[in-house]
Order: structure tokens, then sequence, then C-alpha cells
């Protein structure tokens, strides 16, 4: 029995008249805030990790058949994680990342980081602060449920996993994959909330992301939802993603190199999300009818900068003004517009930012006296009201 099982157990037997029996723990004090502390506070912004697609902090689950790709879009994850630049034309945080993978060996994550590190234009050299932990063909459950009481206890695997991960701090831990690591039954709701508990409480007390990869059961792809298991899965999870092939009404692939990611449930933003890819080179892009190539990181921001642009001049026609900071947030503002080609506030600001430094937008004061306010505009086009 657990801790907070015994506690539980230890209240129901608490007498009517709330003395405590001499044998049993006195309960914990508990922490407890009045909501009028936060008046007045700033709103702390949403951390994300990819922009309204993996939240900051938590564990995210990516689901997808064998051989449609999504270790390798996970592995490129990581990479973009390590050496900046956009994850399918999302805006993603810098950081240290650990790839644990108990799927495939040494070898052929060498042949996957060689082809994502030249379809990305990186060098395999600077990926020092990318680790990885090969677990192909040894026993690599994280978590194992207890024979007599079915509840599931963390390895010492997991332990030593924790301990490396302290060491280096990642702001990413991608697992692949989850029928790997969990040594429980997928369809016993109690140990599927209590595996993903573990694993969030491991991101909150390092400070990191966890993607965690997962098989689709026949189930979850007949009805096109990617799950498998018990939904306390899906419940348990902030955010979920399924990479998926495209088929037509048929069931067949017109094209055998196009991909989907779907975000099929997430608890900060909009699901029914989804970015088209299509494998190329050895990597996934994003299709572009721009020249040059949209994964890379120099193109990734040229298409991002024109997108904040276009959006500005657009707002300028219709009379809206945008600013630096405050409730006119240009990047806050145009993130919720569908013409941000779902960019997302952080490669909104990050175009903003660029475009600052740049000189080619400014800021200017408009309005009466008694009243000034300050907004964006193109640099040479002051005035403009």
């Amino acid at each position: 029995m657990s801790e907070l099982e015994r506690e539980d157990a230890a209240a129901a037997r608490r007498p009517a008249d709330g003395s405590w029996p001499d044998d049993q723990p006195a309960a914990p004090l508990l922490e407890m805030l009045d909501a009028s502390v936060f008046a007045g506070q700033p709103v702390p912004d949403r951390p994300w990790h990819v922009d309204d697609l993996i939240p900051a902090g938590t564990v995210t689950g990516l689901s997808g058949d064998g051989a449609t790709g999504k270790s390798t879009i996970a592995l490129q994850l990581g990479v973009v994680t390590v050496a900046g630049g956009y994850w399918l034309g999302r805006s993603t945080a810098r950081g240290a990342c650990v790839y644990l993978t108990a799927e495939d060996d040494v070898d052929e994550v060498h042949r996957r980081l060689d082809a994502i590190t030249r379809g990305m234009e990186v060098e395999l050299a600077d990926l020092a602060d990318l680790k990885i932990v090969p677990l192909a063909h040894r026993d690599a459950l994280l978590a194992s449920a207890e024979p007599r009481t079915g509840i599931l206890r963390p390895t010492p695997l997991f332990a030593a996993l924790d301990q490396r991960i302290a060491e280096v701090g990642p702001a990413l831990l991608i697992l692949d994959t989850k029928a790997d690591l969990f040594g429980g039954d997928e369809n016993n709701r109690a140990q599927a909330r209590q595996f993903v508990g573990m694993l969030r409480a491991q991101a909150i007390r390092h400070h990191t992301t966890t993607l965690l990869l997962d098989h689709p059961s026949l189930g979850g792809l007949a009805s096109g939802t990617g799950t498998s298991g018990s939904t306390a899965w899906n419940n348990s999870l902030r955010s979920r993603l399924y990479f998926e092939r495209v088929k037509d009404e048929t069931g067949k692939e017109p094209d055998v190199d196009a991909r989907v990611l779907r975000l099929m449930k997430t608890n900060y933003s909009r699901s029914g999300d989804e970015i088209k890819v299509r494998w190329d080179g050895g990597i996934f892009k994003v299709p572009t009818t721009s020249s040059g190539n949209m994964f890379t990181r120099h193109a990734a921001e040229e298409a991002a900068d024109q997108v904040f642009l276009d959006m500005l001049a657009a707002y300028e026609v219709e009379g809206r003004n945008v600013g630096p900071a405050g409730p006119t947030y240009a990047p806050t503002v145009f993130s919720k517009d569908v013409r941000s080609n779902a960019l997302g506030r952080r490669g909104l600001a990050d175009a903003m930012n660029r475009l600052f430094a740049a000189g080619r937008i400014c800021v200017e004061e408009v309005g009466p006296p008694s009243h000034r306010r300050k907004r964006i505009v193109v640099s040479g086009r002051r005035g403009a009201e």
C-alpha cells in the first residue's frame, strides 16, 4: 500500500468526534492559498517547448505506427532543441536533450542523425548536448508492478536515468518507446496514471519536458485516434500527438512519403491542429512553395519574418495597432489570427526581435498628449496613422 493510500485508510478510520487514534500518524499539513494572493500579480505566460504543440515542464505523448517515422521526427526535435531552429515549422525552446531509445541500436541512431544533420545543415560535432542513452536489447523498464498489490514502482533504471537528468539538466527528455519502458498492464487505469504521474513529477523536479513515444493499438489505428490501452493514458497526458501516413478514402497512400502530425489532445491550446510533412532525404520537411528548404534555420526564420511583416501591414490597413508590450503585444495578438500560419507566440516574438535588430521595424508613439501609446511600424513609415 502506498503512503497516500495508508493516509486515506487512516482518515477513513478517524472517529466522528475529531480525535485521532494514538497508533495513527497525524494527517499531513496541506498547503493552502487564498485566491486573493493573485490579485495585482502578472499572469505567468504558458511555457512551451514547441509552440502550441508540446507544453514545457510536463509529459506529451507521441504515437505512430511502426515505420511511420515517429522516432525520426522525435530525434529531429532533439537536434533542433540543441542546435536551434524550427521543428516542422514551429519555434522550439533551446537546451540540452536526453534521448533514451530502447528500440534502436547505436548504429541506427548514428545513421538517422547523419541524415538529419545533413538535411538541416547542422554539424554532428555541434551536438555534444544531445545525449543518447542506448538500451536496445536490454531490460529497459522504468517502472514495474508489484505482484501482490499491483502498485507501480520505479526501477533502479529510473533512478539511474533520474541521476543523469540531474547531471545534464536537459530542456527535453525523449523516451522511445512506452512498450519497452512501462512494466505494467497498459489497460490498467491506475497503473497508467501512476506511470504518467511518475514521469510528470520527474519533469517538474528537473524543469524538463518529456516526450513519450508510443505505438497505437489496432483499435487506435482503425479509429484514427492513435490511442492504445486504457483511456487513462490520454487523460493523464497534458498533450498528445499522432503521427500517421496520409491515406485516401480507399485506404491507399497516394504519396508514400507524405505524413501528417495531428494534435489529438491538449490541455493548454486548441486541439485539432495538424502539420503536413513529407519524407525527403532522410528527414521530414514542411512542404513549401517558396525557394529554399523550409526546415533549415535560415529559410524558416526568413519565412517567419515575412509572416510578421505581412500581418503588420494587414493590421495597419485594418486600422488596428499592435505594440511591443502590454495588451496589444504583437506576437500575442498575431498568434490568435489564422493568418499567422500557426507560427505561435514564440515564433512571432523571435521574428519581431530579429526585425527590430535588423532595423526593419521600429516603435513610434501615437495619440493625443494625454493618452500616448506605442505601436510597431515598418521603418520609414512613421506617422502613417
